[in-house]
């Protein structure tokens, strides 16, 4: 083992020694470097681009010669030639240790460095926090009648609140004591009420009124981000939003890879485990650090997820989840100690987990169900949480019913030849002229388009570095809307639609969107393989959603609720030109934003909302789609652009889809138009 060349990583210092051979990206994952990898160590993403350094390196006793690195090859080659990598980059997930190495990861290919968009809703709660403060006067010790001060102060707290026989926790009684005497026996103490699980008990002691508040957490775990909102638990109010991206992307961006990773390695589901719960700690941390507050003061948090992410979390290998029929440990809401967890907050903190509808359709879809309350509704909702696995619920007062559906990663920039994620930079929303077939654009960062006087002025520090999930919805819709794409999927010739951005790329055509290699930056298309990705994708959701409304009886919804913190920057009409969405008036469209979030924050700050959703869940009737001999057929209609089968009646009333088909060969403008079928 000592001859096997030494790998080190900057600017984390991380190092290690492996065998001859081994990927970069590899090694990264051993060795929890955060590394980037959307697409799992395929050679897809190119997301895990790294920066070998060469010569000798006094401070690491190493010297590091040419052929350190594999050679370089035809998949980095291709990506080259398509969008051109950085002079010295090289492909972490292609590249591999051949002798003593030093690896930078750059900025962009770091986790961290990601933009998370997740943020808390605005909403009224009814407050009813698990843990509150209780100011009390104790009774000081007497000869004459001996008990001991626990006693007394349980007493106090029973006489002047109407508390219950409460117990301690250990770290209560060590300070106990000198905090009664400190506070001349009057202290405050935190009271943690009690559930099914734990009996109310005191987990914290000041000496006198504590001026100061408790905090509790509502944390969306999902599998491409993890978003937490710091609440004060007296006000309701969130102190402190942030996010990162989940750490277990390196070992797979869509949940079956990371099933996948648990089955093919022995120790694959404990890393995963460790690594989300290392992620959550630094998220912790950050929101603290935020807040300007003590971790110690966060005392309860609240926690939803989809089952995969559930199972990890807690430390349960997920492989029944990767086959059918699907089975949970367990689909019951769960109240654990943070301690338990390895959750670096209050020593006593509680921590409660959302119940899981279905195999599939997880806590995160329960938190969603709470804070949207389609049960509730007179009218059909459905409710759409778009995301790696799309969480689809549709009811009313009569019933519920909830599906999931796996759309996969292409909606977040994977498996996007120029995809990315929300960052700064990105191309987030995209106009083609009818006329000239021109594309303009906006990013990230700017609200100027493309097109206008200082748009390149206002994006000089970022560039335009690819294009995030709600900018490929709109071009692929633009590009429907402009016949550049037939309803098939098939991207035309220049010649067949008039654009002289169709440009031939194989045996197919792509489409320009942005060149900017001129200024150093990447040349941003559209290819056919693109667009077949985002069919798939939107054909998955669109099923699940038909599905739902077959068994609902009903071949049109009164509204749609774009959920999730991607489904507040999709453009409504883009959507349902896409065919992701049914047929509805696009006024009754909305964004929910992260609703799971607001669910998770519901759910903290009122504790009878758990057992509103524990109730809720119980009545919900879940529908797996892969046991459905529909959603086949379904999916297949739903591949072409908008639906080849559903007549789309009010999209009809607003957008005229030009009638083309790019497979004939047919001249330039691609033949006469027609109202969407």
């Amino acid at each position: 083992m000592s001859n096997d060349p030494l790998v080190i990583f900057t600017p984390s210092g991380k190092r290690g020694r492996f065998p001859v051979g081994t990927p970069v990206l590899t090694a990264a994952r051993q060795l929890g470097v955060d590394l980037d990898s959307v697409c799992g160590g395929r050679g897809i993403c190119s997301k895990c681009q790294i920066t070998p350094s060469y010569g000798e390196f006094s401070k690491h006793n190493v010297t590091v010669v040419d052929d350190a690195l594999s050679e370089w090859n035809s998949v980095e080659q291709r990506y080259d030639d398509i969008r051109g990598l950085k002079k010295g980059r090289r492909l972490g997930c292609q590249a591999t240790v051949q002798k003593d190495v030093v690896i930078d990861v750059p900025a962009e290919s770091q986790v961290h460095k990601q933009v998370v968009r997740k943020r808390a809703e605005a909403r009224d709660i009814v407050m009813n926090p698990s843990t509150r403060l209780y100011y009390v006067e104790v009774a000081e010790p007497d000869m004459h009648d001996p008990s001991g001060d626990l006693e007394r102060l349980v007493a106090a707290l029973r006489a002047e609140w109407d508390l219950p026989a409460l117990e301690a926790d250990l770290g209560v009684l060590q300070t106990m004591q000198a905090a009664l005497r400190k506070g001349a026996w009057k202290v405050t103490v935190a009271v943690h009420l009690g559930d099914d699980t734990f009996s109310p008990r005191i987990i914290q002691i000041w000496p006198g009124f504590y001026e100061g508040t408790l905090y509790g957490l509502a944390v969306d775990l999902g599998s491409t981000t993890i978003a937490g909102h710091l609440c004060d638990l007296h006000t309701g109010e969130v102190i402190a939003s942030s996010g990162i991206m989940n750490p277990q992307i390196r070992f797979g961006e869509d949940l079956m890879s990371r099933v996948s990773y648990g089955m093919m390695n022995d120790t694959g589901s404990v890393e995963m485990t460790a690594a989300v719960r290392e992620g959550m700690n630094a998220l912790f941390t950050q929101i603290a650090s935020e807040a300007q507050i003590d971790p110690d003061l966060i005392v309860d948090a609240v926690f939803v997820c989809n089952p995969v992410m559930h199972h990890l979390f807690l430390g349960i290998d997920a492989y029944e989840l990767g086959q059918a029929p699907f089975a949970l440990a367990t689909s019951d809401s769960l109240s654990l100690r943070a301690a338990e967890l390895g959750l670096h907050l209050h020593p006593a903190a509680r921590v409660y987990l959302l119940p899981c509808i279905a195999g599939h359709v997880g806590a995160d879809a329960a938190a969603v169900a709470l804070s949207e309350a389609p049960g509730k509704s007179d009218d059909l909702m459905l409710v759409v949480d778009v995301g790696t696995n799309a969480e689809i619920i549709l009811g009313n007062r009569d019933k519920v019913l909830a599906c999931s559906s796996p759309t996969g990663p292409a909606f977040e920039g994977a498996q996007i030849s120029s995809g990315q994620r929300a960052a700064p930079g990105a191309i987030e929303h995209v106009q083609i002229d009818p006329v000239t077939k021109l594309p303009r654009f906006q990013v990230i960062g700017s609200d100027l388009w493309s097109d206008e006087d200082g748009f390149d002025a206002a994006i000089a520090q970022t560039g335009v570095t690819g294009i995030c999930g709600s900018g490929i919805i709109e071009v692929v819709a633009e590009m429907r809307m402009a016949g550049i794409v037939d309803a098939p999927g098939l991207i035309g010739s220049a010649e067949q639609t008039g654009s002289p951005n169709c440009f031939t790329d194989g045996r197919t055509n792509s489409y320009l969107l942005h060149d900017g290699t001129a200024d150093g930056g990447p040349k941003i298309t559209v290819t056919n393989t693109d667009i077949r990705q985002i069919q798939m994708a939107k054909a998955a959701l669109y099923s699940g959603a038909r599905l739902l409304m077959d068994k609902f009886g009903v071949d049109q919804v009164d509204r749609v609720v774009l959920a999730g913190a991607f489904g507040a920057h999709i453009s409504p009409k883009h959507a349902m030109v896409l065919g992701m969405i049914p047929d509805a008036p696009l006024d009754k469209v909305t964004s929910a934003g992260n609703a799971a979030g607001t669910g998770a924050r519901i759910a903290l700050l009122n504790t009878d909302a758990r057992s509103e959703i524990e109730e809720t869940v119980r009545d919900i009737h879940k529908i797996e789609t892969a046991i459905e001999p529909r959603f086949q057929e379904h999916f297949v209609n739903a591949s072409a652009i908008p639906n080849a089968v559903e007549p789309f009646p009010i999209l009809n009333s607003i957008v005229t889809l030009p009638d083309v088909n790019h497979n004939t060969g047919g001249g330039r403008g691609g033949g006469r138009r027609r109202r969407s079928t």
